[in-house]
């Protein structure tokens, strides 16, 4: 009865550690994965989560575009980045919508902003102008 005990909690424990989910990201404590600043900025940080659930936290999209290129082929299960309308919330790069604005700067100087949704994307660039880009698009012209 004990080895049967010992089995489910040790199989609980393992199959917890290899969750694919996001984390937080501490804000001004954590280091860009990429880059090794400090991640401050709550309206351009991103993260990679890979299928074994490894969590690769970034200052900026272009530090996470950049890295990416060092994982071509990786088993990622999870591409996230921060909603420029609302600071601090994840949401998939891959859905997302992409704003490059010489208004709006960008940890890493390259004026990219992400947003949620596109209407909110294209609101911004009638404020501050810019171009429009999709995630494909985006990690074309970053790269």
């Amino acid at each position: 009865m004990k080895v049967i005990y010992a089995f489910i909690i040790t199989f609980s424990i393992l199959i917890s550690s290899c969750s694919v989910e996001s984390e937080e990201i501490n804000y001004g404590k954590e280091a860009c994965y990429f880059c090794q600043m400090t991640i401050i900025d709550k309206q351009h940080a991103a993260e990679v989560v890979t299928a074994k659930g490894k969590v690769f936290k970034f200052d900026s999209i272009e530090c996470m575009i950049n890295d990416l290129k060092k994982k071509e082929g990786a088993d990622i299960a999870l591409l996230l980045i921060n909603d420029f309308t609302s600071p601090g919330t994840l949401t998939d790069a891959n859905t997302a919508t992409y704003l490059i604005s010489e208004q709006i700067k960008s940890p890493m100087g390259a004026f990219l902003s992400g947003f949620k949704s596109k209407d909110k994307a294209s609101q911004m660039q009638k404020e501050v102008g810019g171009s429009i880009y999709t995630w494909t698009e985006v990690q074309e012209h970053i790269n």
